[in-house]
């Protein structure tokens, strides 16, 4: 067990959050979910007995832009000072905007509450830890801006090869195996139009 994790730790429950940033990957990246869930068993080798699983927010973005019940209720019990530790697998799943990482940081700090992740505890109220934490919060923002920035690009590049389709034109449908086909029925009244193009 690590030196940070003291009696008075485990005496509160631990609350695991699990989060995926959206329904495509709760619906297709289901080894992630598994990894995460399984957070719970290191729970248990740290020493604590009641763990709360919060996955009130599968399928929610950590950007900050949309709201996140789940971690507005992890924050709750922490300032009421329930919680001995918070968990993720890693920390970029509790937040990727500075406004969220640093409110939980400072309401751990302030209740002394650790955070856990799949390598490491952290005690805010060591220095070394929050700086630590800092430079993580802030490397998440990073990717986050990254990741945006690569997808606008993708985005100006297929329409610029003149593939980007943003919604199917009136006639059309567009199938899973991404093709544009005549919709059946009286809608397709323009007989003439039957050019199929595949769109990546």
């Amino acid at each position: 067990m690590s030196d940070k994790i003291q009696q008075h730790h485990l005496e509160r429950k631990a609350i695991l959050y699990i989060r995926q940033s959206s329904l495509y990957q709760v619906n297709h990246n289901l080894e992630s979910q598994k990894l995460q869930y399984a957070m719970e068993e290191r729970l248990r080798q740290l020493g604590w007995r009641e763990i709360e699983v919060v996955d009130d927010d599968l399928g929610r973005s950590a950007a900050g832009t949309v709201t996140r019940a789940g971690f507005e209720r992890m924050v709750a019990e922490v300032c009421l000072g329930k919680v001995g530790a918070v968990a993720a697998r890693e920390v970029s799943r509790f937040a990727r905007n500075s406004r969220e990482w640093q409110q939980l940081i400072e309401v751990c700090r302030v209740v002394d509450t650790v955070l856990i992740d799949q390598e490491t505890v952290y005690t805010p109220r060591q220095s070394n830890d929050r700086l630590l934490l800092g430079l993580k919060g802030s490397l998440n923002e990073y990717e986050l801006d990254l990741l945006r920035q690569r997808s606008v690009e993708a985005r100006r590049a297929k329409a610029q090869r003149g593939e980007l389709l943003v919604a199917a034109p009136i006639g059309y449908i567009k199938t899973e195996e991404q093709l544009l086909e005549k919709r059946p029925g009286p809608s397709s009244t323009a007989s003439h139009c039957v050019g199929v193009r595949k769109i990546s």
